[in-house]
């Protein structure tokens, strides 16, 4: 008596090599967590063997180093101001852009769109010199609205092209029947264009939130202060020349994940719901 049908017998090993291959990028992408758990946790003078856990001798002046010494609390509640700020006008800013260039379709608005698609290509630091005398010349630098005001003008443009493309999409039908039963332009927009712009905005809030959080390069040089320092340059004075402390610098970096990952796990259901929103568009 045959086991199964041909085809079934025959995708077994297809599917055990799948899996293995699933598995092996789950523990690759979790590899660099480990070892940072694991370096938190020793002492700094523990650091030769990154791999294993200090079973019963854990330590947690790590922590206590980051706190007091590395100010990663203060540096948590700036980028928080930061990142919320950039992403909230981000997504306005990029829908307001994006509505004329996606919905008038003239050889204006088509060179307009092709040269913000053009910014996306240009590396923030490769301004960095003329961006920090205009900042410095403004009283900009170590303030929170310099800092926002860079980060919102370095995440627009791909906002813009992600608002436009999904726009396209968008039937115009629902617009015209708004218009003829006498709603304004302003009306059109808040309450029937930006409601249907959930999906995309989900993919914006969650891109541009990622990339300001994390943002080094600019951040260092607009907030010098230590009072004004966000989360990467915070973790990169644990870096020295001469002598780094891992283990503070492994701490502070899991301390920073906790915002970021409660934030997902309380508003994980929206932002599936919109990418399944935008999948089904």
């Amino acid at each position: 008596m045959s086991a199964g049908p041909p085809s079934t017998r025959s995708s077994w090993p297809a599917r055990v090599a799948i899996g293995a291959g699933v598995l092996a990028a789950v523990l690759l992408q979790l590899l660099p967590f480990y070892i940072t758990v694991t370096s938190a946790l020793k002492a700094r003078s523990d650091l030769s063997s990154q791999w294993l856990l200090p079973f019963g001798s854990w330590h947690g002046e790590n922590f206590v180093t980051a706190v007091q010494e590395g100010h990663i609390l203060r540096a948590i509640g700036n980028s928080a101001i930061v990142t919320v700020s950039a992403t909230l006008l981000v997504c306005l800013l990029g829908a307001l852009a994006a509505y004329p260039l996606a919905r008038r379709p003239t050889v204006p608005n088509r060179l307009i769109l092709a040269g913000v698609v053009g910014l996306i290509m240009i590396p923030p630091l490769s301004i960095l010199v003329p961006l920090y005398s205009m900042m410095s010349a403004l009283n900009a630098i170590n303030t929170y609205w310099g800092t926002i005001l860079v980060m919102v003008a370095a995440q627009l443009p791909l906002a813009i092209f992600l608002y436009a493309a999904f726009m396209r999409g968008l039937p115009l039908s629902i617009e015209e029947a708004a218009a003829v039963d006498g709603a304004t332009g302003m009306q059109v927009l808040s309450r029937v264009v930006f409601p249907m712009l959930r999906p995309v905005t989900a993919t914006v809030v969650i891109l541009t939130s990622v990339n300001v959080w994390n943002e080094y390069a600019l951040s260092v040089y607009l907030m010098r202060s230590p009072e004004m320092r966000t989360i990467a340059p915070a973790i990169g004075t644990f870096f020295a020349t001469s002598s780094s402390d891992l283990g503070a610098a492994a701490a502070a970096s899991l301390l920073s994940v906790l915002p970021v990952l409660v934030a997902y796990l309380v508003l994980q259901r929206y932002f599936i719901k919109g990418m399944v929103a935008g999948a089904e568009k």
